[in-house]
């Protein structure tokens, strides 16, 4: 047991820390939001352009050089800073369809999540996917409406969007005043303040106000001004009152507008968000459900990436820290091993940069040199034989074989193909006669692949086009009819990375056959069972 002299300073640093995701649909605006958090959080100087031929400076989230290239996020990033005394971590996820695993899992690492929207698009597909994972968790979620310096739809019509694809209960924390050329800014109702749009100012044109009869709003809107009374008379009226306890346990979303590329309506976010958002809560394992104050150390790996330094081949599981206090050069138990580990040089993060550090808390990310040690889902305790749940593989949709295209290489390939499936960027199934088959979600997740092995680990690889439905794990209480289905199936039999059995359907008919034809052989579609 840890001194009682530590639990002060755990509270205090529980207190402290506020770790969410940023989520969206592709070009929504989600790392230009990211960027901009960290430009207020004086984190960073100088925001990066996600998309500009023009500009050498990429985002700071986008480390990766396809990300730099494509401008698009096609891995999770972590960053953290301080602000007004808090410990703000961010995590910036892929917004890409066939990255959405990814996204899935670092969900489940932190404790709230910011939604981005297009106000011209309003609500888009993949952000359906990713809030209904949210809603699962009951996560807190806050909702930016962003790009308001362009026409877009109605912010009546977008709330009611909101409410009816994504299934939350709204209420706006600002107000938008016009949009695209007749913007003039925001009224936020948290503060009850004026903030002017000017673009791309750090500092936003705040004016303080009684209430909206101010005289004032007058002067500054002219004929905006009696609009606005009348759109915030009926939001009062509409929507219920923020109730902070509401919104902690996700029933009810605060709702802001913006415009993230002109640095517009973001310190309003953040300086909102450190009020409300939840500081690190309570975790569900297999065996009980872990309180972050508790005076022992646990945390689980919910990422693994390779090849952060390119110079290095370096191997960094992300860690989050779920109790007590994580201290440098401790031993702790590798629990799916059995194994004591000791880590001289644990790091926290700046998207790819990296700082040596002594000691983590609840909430806090913290990258450990992997040498193959750790598979996601793994945890860490002081002894404790814990597993947490909820971070499960999805069945792959789409399948390639993957040959080696160079014989000087294949060592090379093999251990790219390798380092790469235990990021969970795709997964790798071996079949009976020996050939590595890759399955994934997409097909941008093949190009990522092809990609990331030439110019991480200089091997060419080959796909050849493989034709099946589904890939499934299969369990069976009955060996024999276990040991009938594999026998009968043979050709369609595989082994994952951890010596499993998958059955590679080839249709849907067929999947459905065999189903009826061994009823006592489980079908599972997440490897989660």
């Amino acid at each position: 047991m840890r001194p009682n002299f530590y639990q002060m300073p755990l509270q205090t640093e529980i207190a402290r820390r506020r770790t969410f995701a940023i989520i969206a649909h592709p070009d929504a605006g989600k790392t230009t939001l990211t960027e901009k958090l960290l430009l207020f959080g004086g984190a960073i100087q100088v925001a990066g352009a996600v998309k500009s031929n023009k500009i050498k400076k990429t985002a700071t989230s986008d480390f990766m050089e396809i990300e730099k290239q494509r401008g698009i996020s096609v891995a999770t990033s972590v960053m953290g800073f301080d602000y007004n005394g808090l410990k703000i971590n961010i995590l910036d996820t892929p917004g890409h369809q066939d990255f959405a695993e990814d996204t899935y899992r670092t969900l489940t690492a932190v404790d709230s999540v910011i939604v981005v929207i297009d106000v011209a698009k309003g609500v888009e597909p993949q952000t359906e996917k990713l809030v209904q994972v949210c809603r699962m968790r009951d996560t807190p979620i806050i909702v930016f409406i962003n790009k308001l310096d362009r026409v877009g739809k109605d912010a009546f019509d977008l709330l009611d969007e909101v409410e009816e694809k994504l299934g939350l209960n709204v209420r706006p924390l600002s107000w938008p005043i016009g949009m695209g050329k007749d913007f003039k800014g925001v009224y936020n109702l948290y503060e009850n303040n004026l903030v002017l749009y000017e673009p791309n100012s750090k500092e936003s044109n705040k004016v303080e106000i009684t209430d909206l009869s101010d005289p004032t709003v007058d002067k500054l809107l002219y004929k905006q001004a009696q609009v606005l009374r009348d759109e915030v008379e009926l939001i009062n009226g509409v929507y219920e009152p923020f109730d902070k306890e509401e919104y902690l346990s996700g029933q009810l979303s605060p709702v802001f507008f913006g415009s993230a590329i002109n640095n517009f309506g973001v310190k309003e976010l953040l300086n909102c968000f450190i009020d409300i958002a939840p500081t690190p809560r309570p975790t569900k394992t297999a065996e009980r459900v872990v309180q972050p104050d508790e005076d022992v150390f646990t945390g689980f790996i919910f990422k693994i990436h390779a090849n952060m330094d390119p110079k290095h081949r370096d191997r960094i599981a992300f860690l989050r820290i779920n109790s007590g206090v994580f201290l440098r050069g401790n031993n702790y138990l590798h629990v799916r091993s059995g194994k004591k580990l000791k880590f001289s040089s644990p790091t926290a993060f700046m998207a790819d940069k990296k700082d040596v550090v002594d000691e983590a808390f609840p909430g806090d990310i913290v990258g450990l040199h992997d040498t193959g040690t750790f598979v996601i889902g793994d945890t860490l305790t002081e002894g404790e034989m814990l597993h947490f749940r909820g971070i499960p593989s999805f069945s792959p949709e789409m399948f390639k074989y993957v040959e080696n295209g160079d014989p000087m290489k294949a060592k090379q390939l093999w251990k790219g193909v390798d380092q790469l499936m235990d990021e969970g960027v795709a997964q790798l199934f071996t079949t009976a006669t020996g050939r590595k088959v890759i399955g994934t979600v997409g097909q941008l997740q093949f190009e990522v692949i092809e990609y990331r092995l030439k110019h991480e680990y200089g091997a060419t690889c080959i796909w050849e086009p493989l034709s099946m439905y589904k890939a499934c794990w299969i369990t069976s209480d009955n060996k024999a009819k276990h040991d009938e289905f594999k026998k009968v199936n043979g050709q369609f039999m595989a082994k994952d990375k951890h010596n499993r059995d998958v059955y590679l359907a080839n249709s849907e008919f067929r999947l459905n056959m065999e189903r009826q034809n061994f009823p006592e052989i489980s079908f599972h579609f997440t490897s989660e069972f």
